[in-house]
């Protein structure tokens, strides 16, 4: 099976399988959709979206976060992973929104990863998500299911793995794939113990193949 081939594949099982996939972090505006991003960084969306409606009901845009006191954000996120960075970050990231792009998150990769706390991963997730640009974030989910199933070869960075992946996928399906791999990660190719036996992409799957079949008896595969 050729790359390309194993590409269509996978596109057109989650096209058929998940054809509106959305981010599970919750938000109403721009201002919400990068501070939960941010927050989310090697955090769960669900610890996330219990933290962030106080944070938002206290600092309910840039100027409000521009002006936070770092205690006051600190005590509001701090069951969340790495809250002191965090709250640094946060605040931050307003004030160069307020001082830089005169209050307006900027759309472009080469902007936003000026802003403190936004590196590409979560540029390329705020301009596909809200803009709808053809940006590959790459999170541990996307780099991990992207191996397993042969999507990349040998991809030793996030930043490879996303140069892997924009040079096959489609530009006007690039925004669904990022979110068609975190969620297929997250429910079933989970880091230590894949679901492969409720998974739909067994054919293609490279993991499955050499590591999940060899390792089942002869007589039992024959059943």
């Amino acid at each position: 099976m050729t790359r390309k081939s194993r590409f269509d594949f996978v596109i057109n099982y989650f096209q058929e399988v998940m054809p509106a996939p959305e981010t599970e972090l919750e938000f109403k505006n721009p201002y919400q959709l990068l501070v939960a991003v941010i927050l989310s960084a090697q955090c769960t969306d669900k610890r996330v979206n219990m933290t962030s409606p106080l944070l938002f009901q206290k600092f309910p845009d840039f100027t409000s976060l521009a002006n936070a006191e770092y205690e006051n954000v600190f005590d509001v996120i701090k069951s969340i992973s790495f809250p002191g960075n965090k709250s640094r970050h946060l605040i931050g990231m307003a004030k160069k929104v307020m001082d830089v792009f005169n209050g307006t998150l900027p759309m472009t990769v080469e902007e936003l990863v000026q802003l403190p706390g936004v590196g590409r991963k979560t540029a390329n997730v705020i301009t596909s998500v809200l803009d709808n640009q053809p940006n590959m974030a790459v999170d541990t989910h996307v780099f991990r299911v992207s191996a397993r199933l042969g999507l990349t070869i040998k991809a030793k960075t996030p930043l490879h793995t996303e140069k892997q992946l924009i040079k096959y996928v489609p530009k006007d399906v690039v925004p669904k794939f990022h979110h068609w791999l975190i969620l297929h990660g997250r429910y079933i190719c989970i880091a230590r113990t894949p679901r492969c036996r409720k998974c739909g992409l067994q054919a293609v799957c490279l993991y499955f193949q050499k590591v999940v079949l060899k390792s089942i008896p002869a007589s039992k595969e024959e059943h």
